[in-house]
């Protein structure tokens, strides 16, 4: 499992970055969320990995 904390605002990101942080459940800054380490998972925070934080979660 994989916690994705959101750590810069996304007033200035492009549409594309918004619409996966919203795919993901991030609504503002500060918010985490616990998810599976999977290939889609990996591919959306590669999309937004200039604004999140990722670390290894307790299972």
């Amino acid at each position: 499992m994989i916690k994705i904390t959101l750590v810069k605002s996304l007033i200035g990101a492009i549409p594309k970055q918004k619409a996966t942080a919203a795919s993901l459940g991030f609504k503002k800054i500060g918010d985490s969320i616990v998810l599976p380490n999977t290939e889609a998972t990996k591919g959306k925070i590669n999309v937004i990995s200039h604004l999140v934080k990722v670390e290894e979660a307790a299972e």
